[in-house]
């Protein structure tokens, strides 16, 4: 088990944040998409818990054979998913994401926003504080992402958005901009198949962080797209690219589901 904190600054209060990151999701799940591979929405609904209170859950299929490396290709099927499943209780997110045939793989992340710079110590104090973890700052502006991922028009140190006034932001932006607010994500990574796990594990961090990282650069590159939304309005745009998005992905998979899930009973 690989365990890290992870932290990302925004220039948004946490209110704010809450629509973009509804938004961001939805198209950047669409935008990925594509030949097959991408997101498949299969359930999303409002959900209440005992304990969180109201809240959403989604229940998603991942595809992405061609996004893992080759040692990774070579011991799975040509196609499969890994299943995400999220319950949304903002300003607190719990994100799974399993793989019906790695029994031994997860990810567990949870998520809690405040408006500040990423300064609270002690936010997952009462989930974790037994755990040592790793706490990793991502910088939205100037740390480097993949070069297949960068767009001029998404980096945080170029664009400046014109219902707000913000962005063109510079290396230290975090010590004095307003408003900030960071988003603390708790993420464990379990794979526990010896010779493997330490390698997989490792590789499935990276892979997390510069997802992070391109995810909440575009959220604040797009700020001019979502920023007068109200939540009725993401939540239709939402449901709108859901069923853009499963056109774009579930054709070509809806023969191959039932392979998967046998070929899961098999290996298990």
């Amino acid at each position: 088990m690989l365990l890290k904190e992870y932290r990302i600054c925004m220039p948004l209060t946490v209110d704010e944040y809450k629509i973009g990151q509804l938004y961001m999701i939805s198209k950047h799940s669409h935008e990925q998409s594509d030949r097959g591979e991408g997101v498949e929405v299969v359930q999303n609904e409002p959900f209440e818990d005992p304990h969180h209170g109201n809240g959403q859950f989604t229940e998603k299929r991942v595809y992405l054979n061609s996004k893992l490396p080759s040692w990774a290709r070579a011991v799975v099927p040509k196609i499969f998913y890994v299943t995400e499943k999220a319950w949304n209780y903002y300003p607190y997110t719990i994100t799974e994401y399993t793989c019906s045939f790695l029994p031994k793989f997860s990810i567990h992340i949870e998520t809690k926003y405040e408006d500040n710079k990423g300064s609270n110590d002690s936010i997952f104090d009462s989930e974790a504080k037994d755990l040592e973890r790793e706490v990793c700052f991502i910088d939205i502006a100037c740390d480097e992402i993949p070069e297949r991922y960068y767009k001029e028009s998404e980096d945080p140190k170029h664009f400046k958005s014109e219902k707000t006034g913000r962005g063109q932001l510079r290396e230290g932006w975090r010590d004095n901009h307003q408003p900030i607010m960071c988003s603390y994500k708790l993420v464990t990574v379990k794979f526990e198949v010896w010779g493997l796990q330490t390698r997989v594990e490792q590789f499935v961090h990276k892979v997390v962080r510069d997802i992070l990282l391109i995810g909440h650069r575009q959220a604040f590159a797009w700020v001019d797209e979502w920023y007068d939304m109200t939540m009725d309005d993401v939540r239709e745009y939402e449901k709108n690219m859901h069923e853009q998005t499963n056109i774009k992905v579930c054709n070509q998979h809806s023969s191959t589901v039932d392979d998967i899930e046998g070929h899961a009973q098999t290996s298990t």
